[in-house]
């Protein structure tokens, strides 16, 4: 995981459930998803033989395992120690994890885990109502890469051009001192994010198959199909892959 984030051409990750597993594991390889994202927040059931048979089914596939708290869109019901063991034991399955910067009482304790079996480690923060100013934003990334992590994920609801444009600019910031980062502009007016962010250096962009998790999320089809488009290295990976 880490090389094919480091290797300079976009990913798509794309989200699944615990449903039909196998079938979309199958369908998701053979369409060229980059990486599987199980939201195992959203599972019917989350004991532990369950969820690891989940990612046993997408082993074809870079495993992104996430576990979204309510305080930031997700449906984990359970508690804050129960989601830390689940993430202990998905860490050495998987190639990923994905940690909300706010989740305080377990952050250390499941970088940790991730870091102990070379785990990619992704902080995330997300805002469903607005982009915050510049420095916010920057202390936030700044929080997330002291807490340890490896990515940083910034995903914001936008309103204007002005909104975008902000966080095209953390992009480049980032990309001037090394930070690996995840960057999505939610929201219609955010939509052009999920293609051209890449091109600035956010390393995935998410999709989806059949209903989308996010608000201006593409379609995988479309994502897939705009990205051979304007990225000639990310046609190449792909026709070589084919």
């Amino acid at each position: 995981m880490r090389a094919l984030l480091d290797g300079g051409v976009p990913l798509v990750a794309v989200s699944f459930d615990d449903s039909d597993a196998e079938p979309r594991a199958d369908a998701a390889k053979a369409a060229g998803v980059d990486v599987a994202e199980l939201r195992v927040d959203r599972y019917g059931r989350t004991d532990t033989a369950h969820v690891l048979a989940q990612v046993d089914a997408f082993k074809a596939l870079p495993v992104l395992a996430t576990l979204r708290s309510t305080r930031e869109g997700g449906a984990w019901k359970g508690t804050e120690s129960e989601r830390l063991e689940l993430f202990r034991a998905l860490a050495p399955q998987v190639a990923a994890v994905d940690i909300e910067l706010s989740s305080g009482e377990i952050l250390s304790d499941v970088i940790e885990a991730a870091h102990r079996h070379d785990t990619v480690a992704i902080v995330s923060y997300h805002n469903f109502e607005l982009t915050p100013g510049t420095e916010e934003l920057r202390a936030v990334v700044d929080d997330a890469k002291s807490a340890g992590a490896d990515v940083v994920k910034v995903s914001t609801m936008v309103r204007s051009d002005e909104d975008v444009r902000r966080l095209a600019s953390l992009l480049l910031r980032a990309g001037a001192d090394g930070t690996r980062l995840i960057v999505i502009a939610m929201g219609e007016s955010g939509a052009v994010s999920r293609v051209f962010f890449p091109a600035l250096g956010s390393k995935i962009t998410y999709s989806f198959f059949g209903a989308s998790s996010a608000p201006g999320q593409l379609d995988f089809p479309e994502t897939f199909g705009l990205l051979r488009k304007f990225y000639p290295a990310f046609d190449r990976r792909k026709s070589a892959e084919g």
